[in-house]
């Protein structure tokens, strides 16, 4: 068979986008997107494989049963689409607002232009993969142990980026983006009428006193060259202008690159809450829950990357306080990450990732493809 030219994918992976841009669901719960990518790859020649309740694996062998993987991510956002697109959502109060549509039309093009090739060196696995919003689909796939059956050696997946010139490549050695948490913190004092303040304990004040405690986390407690991110959003007190609040809530973020500064963070937080328990006699309770570890590049894999790239196609892009459950890929297998520029200011597509608004052109798939392409022959699958 004739290898088929990239460019001849085009209206393949921008008729997918589409279809799957108006039909986008949220977390595990995918039935219509799940079909869509299965009745995908079965034309495309593939048997699927199901993985975590919505996903899929599909494996092209190769003559070595040790596989390099790609992943797309599938699920969408709780989002009212603003963009005015003939191609809009179709279901309301969801879109696909992080570009996960385009994430999975670019693969399943990369999966149709695999078929068109002679048989590589390794197996390819293709990895569909729900709930990367939350609550982490990647370590469903990973626990499920289908990729180490599969002998997956190496892992790569992309992002969509605005913040980055369309085409143009995000690459990072190590650190990309943050392990991240979330914090809730509950206060349960006394209410009293404030002209007998004595009455009563205060959870507003004690409130306010973890809310400035906090910033010495990361003004005198961390090194300053470790970059770290604690931030509490929502603070939520008392119920009339002449009442000592009897209760206060609290919710917040926690972000680092580096494990022992996120434990070091944790920490801290215990004992700020313990001290000012201690001091104010309002209950402190605080609920911690870690979400994603921290996405850090095989530094080989993207130097390979690099040097089989013109130096134009790519920038060296600074690690981002965002966080994604690739992480979970690359606790047991080498992995990349990818960033993919779709910033075009001349059609206003420069709206951030989340973004009711946030849009793209579809002749950027191509050059992810491409570079999967190039991925292919850089892992020695093919010449």
């Amino acid at each position: 068979m004739k290898s088929m030219q990239i460019a001849e994918l085009y209206d393949t992976v921008k008729t997918i986008r589409r279809e799957l841009h108006q039909i986008p669901e949220i977390g595990f719960d995918l039935p219509l997107t799940s079909e869509y990518v299965r009745q995908k790859l079965v034309s495309f020649g593939y048997e699927p494989i199901s993985t975590a309740e919505t996903g899929w694996v599909a494996v092209l062998k190769g003559k070595s049963p040790e596989a390099v993987a790609f992943r797309a991510d599938m699920d969408a956002l709780e989002v009212t689409e603003e963009t005015g697109a003939d191609f809009a959502s179709l279901h309301p109060g969801k879109m696909h607002a992080c570009g996960h549509d385009g994430h999975m039309a670019l693969l399943l093009g990369f999966a149709k232009y695999l078929k068109s090739l002679p048989v590589l060196e390794k197996s390819v696995v293709l990895v569909f993969q729900p709930a990367e919003e939350g609550p982490g689909g990647a370590k469903w796939i990973m626990d499920s142990g289908i990729l180490q059956e599969l002998q997956v050696e190496k892992i790569y997946g992309y992002h969509l980026y605005p913040s980055l010139p369309e085409g143009i490549l995000g690459l990072a050695k190590g650190p990309l983006m943050a392990r991240n948490g979330e914090f809730d913190i509950t206060l349960e004092g006394v209410s009293s009428h404030a002209g007998q303040p004595h009455f009563g304990k205060d959870a507003l004040i004690a409130a306010a006193q973890i809310l400035l405690s906090v910033q010495n986390i990361l003004a005198r407690d961390l090194d300053p060259l470790q970059p770290a991110v604690v931030n509490i959003g929502t603070l939520h007190a008392g119920e009339a202008r002449n009442i000592v609040a009897g209760k206060a809530e609290m919710t917040g973020t926690i972000r680092s690159y580096d494990k022992a500064v996120y434990a070091s963070i944790k920490e801290r937080l215990a004992d700020i809450c313990a001290g000012i328990e201690r001091m104010s006699g309002v209950i402190c309770t605080l609920d911690i829950r870690d979400f994603y570890p921290e996405v850090t590049n095989d530094a080989e894999m993207i130097g390979a990357l690099m040097d089989a790239l013109p130096a134009d196609a790519y920038e060296v892009v600074k690690p981002l306080m965002l966080a994604e459950d690739f992480a979970f890929y690359q606790e047991s297998i080498r992995g990349a990450f990818i960033l993919l520029g779709t910033g075009r200011p001349d059609m206003g597509w420069t709206h951030p990732l989340h973004s009711s608004r946030f849009n793209f052109d579809e002749k950027v798939l191509l050059q992810g493809i491409a570079c999967y392409d190039l991925i292919l022959k850089n892992e020695g699958l093919k010449g």
